[in-house]
């Protein structure tokens, strides 16, 4: 891929951590959101190369894993049904609700279907006609606008039987409450760049002024990952709490205007559960005005199912950066990426995935706990 070696160079990725590491003056925390620059800084060990005491707090920005229980067991009632093509991206698959998962109710002969976009879904309707299409539309801002063109198009093409399982949520409410949280120890962010790429970074503003806390956007790659904590640093030493941007290839301060311009459209903010999180306010997304039509739930009524969360699960705890994978008594025994527990143990982008591909154990934790 066309400038991707560049951001994986080991000589300027040694020349970052030493100016990091003559710009560090104290034990910083920093928390990166996302769940895919999570797993970037484990792979790399850029985690355990910081400067002695610096600690990133690995954040919830991980869309599979703060879906709620009650979504997913919403997910597999409807799924279950025989008149249903129920749709979903591969990640959901495997994630587990109180009693099985999408993958298990397809072996016990269930349509369910991996797609690759949400217009997938709108043609499986067309072909379909006699059949309702659910696709299960989780994700944060980034995936939030094809989510939104999908029900644009099915409304122009006057389909009844292609509808959303919709459970979005938003960066800036998590945020906040994190910050609000008297134990929250998170002294800078770095901020998402694909979110950023879509809504900008003008959101992020108000917290930074507000909590006096640096935000970096910031990208994926590690040299990425590394110019973001070291611009995250040097606004800390200094006494600075602004908005900055280092993902500048790919994201602008007013982001993408027609992406969010048919988010608007489509849908409303909500109150929003959170898995191991809770319910925050105007955290969310759902259907609005005459789109409301395209509702899984509106539809199929599917109530307030029973949840039940495994109690040996510390998933919570991980997504909020309370604790650490490895302090989870069923990490790499009982619970694996082939038989999980939780949410964050499956996904790709999941805290648990990413220490257990990186090889971390319960003996050889290079970052404590707090």
């Amino acid at each position: 891929m066309r400038y991707l070696d560049e951001y994986r160079d080991p000589a300027l990725a040694r020349r970052l951590l030493e100016e990091l590491r003559r710009t560090a003056t104290r034990p910083w925390r920093i928390m990166e959101v996302c769940g895919g620059q999570t797993h970037t800084l484990v792979r790399q060990g850029i985690d355990a190369l910081l400067p002695a005491g610096m600690r990133m707090i690995h954040g919830p920005g991980c869309p599979v894993c703060v879906t709620p229980l009650q979504t997913l067991d919403r997910a597999m009632d409807i799924a279950a049904r025989p008149d249903v093509i129920f749709t979903s991206f591969g990640d959901m698959l495997r994630v587990p609700g109180s009693g099985t998962d999408l993958l298990s109710l397809r072996a016990r002969g269930a349509d369910v279907r991996v797609v690759y976009t949400p217009m997938d879904a709108v043609r499986l309707a067309r072909r379909h006609p006699q059949r309702d299409v659910v696709f299960l539309a989780v994700g944060f801002e980034t995936t939030a606008p094809a989510n939104a063109m999908a029900v644009l198009h099915a409304a122009r093409l006057g389909l009844t039987n292609f509808f959303l399982l919709v459970s979005h949520v938003l960066v800036p409410p998590a945020m906040t409450a994190l910050l609000d949280d008297p134990d929250c120890e998170v002294q800078a962010f770095l901020a998402a760049g694909h979110v950023c790429a879509v809504m900008g970074w003008r959101e992020y503003e108000p917290i930074a002024a507000r909590y006096r806390v640096p935000v970096v956007v910031t990208g994926f790659e590690p040299l990425d990952l590394l110019d973001g904590i070291l611009m995250a640093v040097r606004q800390l030493e200094s006494g600075r709490h602004e908005v900055e941007n280092q993902y500048v290839r790919a994201v602008h301060r007013s982001g993408n205007t027609a992406a969010q311009d048919a988010v608007n459209e489509v849908f409303r903010t909500t109150d929003r559960a959170w898995r191991g999180i809770g319910r925050l306010p105007g955290s969310g997304l759902e259907l609005a005005g005459p789109y409301a039509r395209f509702d899984a739930v509106r539809r199929f009524g599917t109530g307030t199912p029973h949840t039940a969360e495994d109690p040996e699960c510390i998933a919570g705890a991980v997504l909020t950066g309370a604790r650490l994978p490895t302090d989870c008594t069923a990490y790499g025994t009982r619970c694996t990426p082939r038989h999980p527990l939780g949410a964050p143990m499956v996904s790709a982008e999941g805290t648990c995935a990413a220490f257990h591909a990186a090889g971390r154990t319960k003996q050889a934790r290079e970052v404590p706990a707090r």
